[in-house]
């Protein structure tokens, strides 16, 4: 078993062992970089209300219908 690996190994020669060399470089290259890790903490999600807040002003409703009688006349 040990001896077909070799042989498998020795097969390819020049390629199979420039292709592990260039393998090795671009994995050290990209843990270097920081390229595949996870953020330490996932992002928290944003809650998005159904009903958003209206900003409007709330008057009682003998100043409502003041205001209202006020825009009438002008």
């Amino acid at each position: 078993m040990a001896d077909e690996k070799k042989k498998k190994k020795k097969d390819g020669g020049a390629l199979v062992s420039a292709a592990e060399a260039v393998g090795a470089a671009v994995g050290k290259v990209a843990a270097l970089v920081g390229v595949g890790e996870k953020p330490a903490t996932p992002p928290k999600s944003v809650k998005i209300p159904k009903l958003a807040k209206k900003n409007k002003s709330r008057l009682p409703r003998k100043q409502k219908k003041a205001q209202q009688k006020a825009a009438a006349r002008k």
